[in-house]
């Protein structure tokens, strides 16, 4: 077998991924080997890792050239990440503890004589809801007296999107999803008010940071010799870390409720019918054992929650709104939960984007789930996005070999609210139909009534 090289690791010259059935590799390049070699042996390395703030990996004992893989001094392997998401999917607290395992991350190696030569967000990724370190290239030996180079990126993938929203109120993710390299400080310092700019942080991060790049492209400032003019003390930079890091832990946005975060526990739902509902989930994701779920409109995660109570391994949470992702995973982090709550619209998914199309997956390229979990979102999907109901299942299925989907009857009290207000042009939304499609594309093992109102859920099986 040869190895193939991860299309979205072209950027670092250094060294490249490639992946080799679930195994994943990086090449190093001969300038670059040195240096890795020294940082994998480091005390520092096997602190971060013994943390879980880094990646595992050591060197590969295999020979690169009979994987395939071409001009690498010094080949290691990685730990593989079970599901690979990026920034514009996280909710506001992920980004934000990515950001500050950034940081964290930057003052440990600075302490042995280490930095960072970037600060891309893509860096991390999470296991659960823990944010983890995963490109050691960045990883360099530090020289007295030399200035952070990955601040603008650090402020431009990290603290712009935190801010934004944080001031704004506005979820950053569609945003970020559109201008893959983040949000420009220069943009966020014209949008801030007068009373935001005089924040010391915010002078220095934002305010200062877009004068000066404003300044040096119209020509009015040489970049280079403003650099050179003086060393920055391996104190300075720390103190200026420090400081960041004090910052975004107390960065929020300004309010966590809208008509969604609440409806865990504020649904027509009874007790009792709650009750039927988690546990005829309980007994489909035990029959299953599942490694990784996916909980389509996860909300807060209460379902996740029963999934993980049942043997599934991980969960994947997909939610439209970002301040229920945001509670969902502070949820997550709270409860130690092994659920990543991610942003993510099922009519608008995130699509393969960057260079070639290639660089960031689909949602539905890296989605390789075990099971589903599709509780009350059929109906917003029919009734509330128009989405046919034929094609809506045969896509439900195709998201996992095995899973529940829930059918909410027409009757019921959530689909009549949403009808209040338009024509229903709904004919072939029926409980016949429904179960008609999906035995057409798949077993259907059990299903149940869960509400006096008619709701069912089904357990499937397309295997």
């Amino acid at each position: 077998m040869t190895a193939e090289q991860v299309a979205g690791s072209f950027r670092d010259r250094k060294g490249y991924v490639f992946t080799l059935g679930n195994r994943v590799f990086r090449s190093v390049s001969s300038a670059a080997a040195p240096v890795q070699r020294e940082f994998i042996e480091s005390k520092v390395f096997a602190h971060l890792v013994a943390a879980g703030q880094f990646i595992g990996t050591k060197v590969a004992s295999e020979d690169p050239a009979e994987l395939g893989i071409p001009n690498a001094a010094l080949l290691l392997e990685h730990e593989r990440i079970a599901f690979v998401s990026f920034p514009y999917e996280w909710p506001f607290a992920a980004l934000r503890a990515a950001a500050l395992l950034q940081l964290d991350v930057h003052l440990q190696l600075l302490d042995h004589g280490f930095t960072l030569s970037d600060a891309s967000a893509y860096n991390i990724q999470f296991r659960g809801p823990k944010p983890v370190f995963i490109d050691c290239l960045s990883v360099e030996r530090y020289v007295e007296g030399s200035y952070w180079l990955g601040h603008r990126q650090f402020c431009d993938q990290f603290l712009s999107p935190l801010l934004f929203s944080a001031k704004f109120g506005v979820p950053f993710n569609a945003m970020y999803r559109g201008r893959l390299e983040g949000f420009s400080t220069t943009e966020l310092a014209s949008l801030l008010r007068l009373r935001d700019k005089f924040s010391l942080q915010t002078l220095l991060n934002v305010v200062i940071p877009s004068r000066l790049e404003t300044s040096a492209r119209r020509g009015r400032v040489d970049a280079k010799k403003a650099v050179a003019r003086r060393a920055l003390p391996k104190s300075s930079l720390r103190g200026m870390l420090v400081g960041l890091r004090r910052w975004i832990e107390r960065l929020a946005p300004p309010s966590s409720l809208t008509d969604w975060t609440a409806y865990a526990n504020d649904n027509t739902y009874q007790s009792a019918e709650r009750d039927a509902k988690r546990g005829f989930v309980e007994m489909a994701v035990k029959a299953a054992a599942p490694g990784t779920v996916l909980d389509l409109g996860c909300n807060t995660g209460d379902y996740s929650n029963v999934a993980l109570g049942a043997g599934a391994g991980l969960v994947i949470g997909a939610e439209a709104d970002p301040a229920t992702a945001h509670l969902a995973f502070r949820r997550a982090e709270a409860e130690a939960l092994n659920f990543l709550p991610l942003v993510q619209d099922a009519t608008n998914p995130s699509p393969a984007q960057g260079w070639l199309d290639k660089e960031r997956p689909s949602f539905a390229e890296r989605g390789n789930f075990d099971f589903l979990v599709a509780l009350a979102v059929e109906h917003h999907l029919a009734i509330g996005r128009n989405i046919p109901l034929d094609q809506m299942i045969k896509w439900m299925v195709g998201l996992a070999p095995q899973g529940v989907i829930e059918f909410v009857q027409k009757s019921d009290t959530t689909i009549q609210r949403m009808l209040a207000l338009r024509e229903d042009i709904f004919a072939d939304y029926t409980e016949d139909n429904f179960r008609n499609l999906l035995a057409s594309n798949a077993r259907i093992v059990d299903s149940a009534k869960v509400s006096d109102e008619g709701r069912i859920i089904f357990h499937y099986d397309r295997r």
